[in-house]
């Protein structure tokens, strides 16, 4: 989803004024007395910012190590989808069949659907929730799902199925629809089910919707289709409601998608396009072809033909059925108008199709947006996992920014650095969540702050310069300094900060553990091995605490529920430096005002005019909260500060310097 702006940073994405802490190591160990010499025995109850992080226990489905275990499983569910667009009644119209495989150990005797859609009901939870006229209320729209019809049938093992097709009941709790089987499906069991239903489109813009530009509608179509719920080995049938700020979690499958819809519109969706000698004219198609090839940008539809009857297949009108198929997705996504400009652009050597839908309002900026996309599909994919699809298509319509497999909608027509900015970040997405396929709607830092950290460095090497409107540790500190902080661990839908709780501190935080705890290195190399073992899965946040623990050999507790189950605050401070007489070693005196730890990076400013770095391990508050580092080698002191680079999100910086 589009990230909430944020203020400037200075940190970057390889920082040579941060060592790395193999190199402090031997330095500390030189420089500093014993520290049992120094401070009392250890703190080690529970109250200590140290204490060991309580983890779901390890088992076969999910090991200690963080790599899914010998008997991990998980849910398939795979859909054949007829839909018809009516744009005069502007109703959608769809059938499916939905093929679910029971992977589980347990028999069931019910399933749960998503009916998303039903959040734009009158009455809906999520509508009373969320003021109307808000980034996530419904407008006012009276829609949602109407069902025709529902069956459900076995399917053997192989072959084609036999029994009949049976009326299910079924149950409607808000977003949610339990069916209820005839049959218990068995382990290993397949089923089928069946369903009709059709919903209008409302006065709506939460991740989907309708927009009027140009003198034409642009239909945004997502949360379109009832959709299998996760049955997972954590906690069974996940059923929270769809509320409208929280997004998503979904099983993984193939999709054969028919959309058919007045002849003069144009489609973009997730997955491949099967049809084009149906539904594109001659030159389309060519120039298609042409672009996956090509290393600059490709015009499909241009400016020029978008009120051309000739650069339509069927200038006479009628309807077209569009063919999209894709594997190894868990969602699909469309987008219809009549005035689209077309262009795209080849991506990681040609393997992948980075192209762009907009109206011609949006030409002058959105001539770029492929190249804005082939970016990021090429950037993320060199740092944590080879892109794996064979397409990524953007839309410019009334969603300000929303990503699905494939696809991702993006409205801004304001700027290009602010359409790199929306583009990057949805096409971020198809990391976390689309192919790491995390519970956003139980844990949206998994993909939202991810991605904000990743972003970071994207835009930095896009433009030569960090970004200005990313999350920063300065920022953080003033959101904490104002009070009233909600953990990163806080669900969705119960924070009225989740630009922060979900985007900017999980963020930052990341970047701080890249940057000042664990170096580039042990970082990047940790992420990708989560990325690599949690790919087209399902991984909670123990599997990724204990992966980078597995990987980059730290016990990080301190860390992970400093930053992500508390709302302790950062202050460490210089109270004083001194002289030792005998020897002449100078003891620099500091402090941990605050509840939480981190590394302490120092500049030690020589009378001499000249300066030392050093980053300071987060051990050296085993003891307690105060500590004093040795300095040798006979140079009086003029200044000591704490994290001169303003990397740490330190809450009172006017203790952090000394001056003699």
């Amino acid at each position: 989803m589009v990230p909430v702006p944020a203020v400037a940073t200075k940190s970057h994405w390889r920082n040579p004024a941060v060592p790395a802490l193999g190199r402090i190591a031997a330095l500390l160990v030189a420089t500093a007395l014993p520290l049992a010499a120094q401070t009392p025995p250890p703190v080690t109850d529970a109250a200590s910012p140290f204490h060991r992080l309580e983890l779901p226990a390890a088992n076969t489905i999910r090991t200690g190590s963080g790599k899914p275990g010998r008997d991990y499983w998980q849910q398939r569910a795979d859909y054949v989808i007829r839909a018809t667009l009516d744009t005069t009644a502007k109703v959608l119209r769809g059938e499916e069949e939905i093929t679910y495989t029971n992977r589980s150990p347990d028999t069931l005797t019910y399933v749960w659907l998503q009916m998303d859609q039903d959040l734009f009901r009158r009455d809906s939870r999520g509508a009373l929730v969320f003021d109307q006229g808000t980034r996530f209320g419904t407008a006012g729209a009276d829609g949602g799902f109407t069902l025709t019809r529902l069956q459900v049938r076995p399917l053997p093992a192989r072959g084609r199925a036999t029994a009949p097709r049976r009326d299910a009941a079924t149950t409607r709790v808000g977003t949610m629809m339990r069916v209820d089987l005839p049959r218990p499906l068995p382990p290993g069991g397949r089923l089928e089910i069946t369903a009709a239903w059709s919903f209008p489109f409302g006065p709506n813009g939460n991740r989907m919707g309708l927009e009027h530009v140009d003198g034409h509608d642009i239909y945004e179509v997502a949360q379109w289709y009832p959709r299998m719920a996760v049955y997972d080995d954590v906690r069974g049938w996940n059923t929270e409601q769809y509320y409208g700020q929280g997004e998503f979690y979904l099983e993984y499958g193939a999709f054969d998608v028919r959309l058919t819809l007045p002849a003069d519109l144009l489609v973009g969706a997730t997955g491949t396009l099967v049809n084009p000698a149906q539904v594109l004219t001659p030159a389309q198609a060519a120039r298609l072809r042409r672009a996956r090839a090509s290393a600059t940008t490709v015009v499909i539809r241009g400016a020029d033909e978008v009120a051309d009857p000739a650069s339509r297949p069927h200038p006479a009108g009628g309807m077209l059925t569009w063919h999209f198929t894709a594997d190894s997705v868990r969602d699909f996504a469309w987008a219809a108008a009549r005035h689209f400009i077309w262009d795209a652009v080849g991506a990681d050597g040609g393997r992948v199709l980075a192209q762009s839908l907009y109206p011609p309002s949006a030409d002058s900026i959105w001539r770029r947006s492929s190249e804005y996309v082939k970016h990021a599909l090429e950037f993320y994919g060199g740092k944590w996992m080879r892109y794996p699809y064979p397409t990524m298509t953007n839309i410019n319509g009334i969603e300000g920014g929303m990503e699905y497999p494939m696809i991702v909608f993006c409205h801004n027509r304001v700027s290009p650095t602010a359409l790199f900015s929306v583009t990057d970040h949805e096409v971020g997405h198809s990391w976390f969540p689309m192919i790491v396929g995390s519970n956003e709607r139980r844990h949206p830092w998994m993909d939202e702050g991810f991605n904000t950290f990743q972003n970071y460095y994207s835009w930095t090497d896009f433009y030569g310069a960090p970004p200005v409107h990313r999350g920063t540790p300065e920022g953080i500190a003033t959101y904490q300094r104002q009070g009233g902080e909600q953990p990163v661990t806080t669900a969705p839908d119960r924070t009225r900060a989740l630009g922060v709780v979900a985007y900017q501190k999980p963020g930052v935080g990341l970047r701080i553990l890249r940057d000042v705890v664990l170096g580039p290195d042990r970082f990047d190399g940790a992420l990708r091995e989560y990325t690599r073992r949690w790919a087209f899965r399902h991984p909670t946040p123990a599997d990724f605490f204990r992966t980078v623990e597995d990987y980059a050999g730290e016990d990080l507790s301190w860390f992970w529920h400093g930053w992500f189950e508390t709302t302790g605050t950062l202050d460490q401070a210089v109270d004083s430096v001194t002289t030792v007489a005998a020897n002449g070693r100078q003891r620099v005196y500091l402090r941990n005002a605050g509840a939480l730890v981190m590394p302490v990076p120092l500049r030690l400013d020589y009378a001499d005019g000249t300066s030392d770095r050093v980053t300071l391990p987060v051990e050296v508050w085993f003891y307690g909260p105060s500590y004093f580092y040795v300095v040798d080698g006979g140079k009086p002191l003029a200044g000591v500060t704490i994290d001169p680079d303003s990397l740490l999100p330190d809450v009172a910086r006017g203790n952090n310097s000394w001056r003699r």
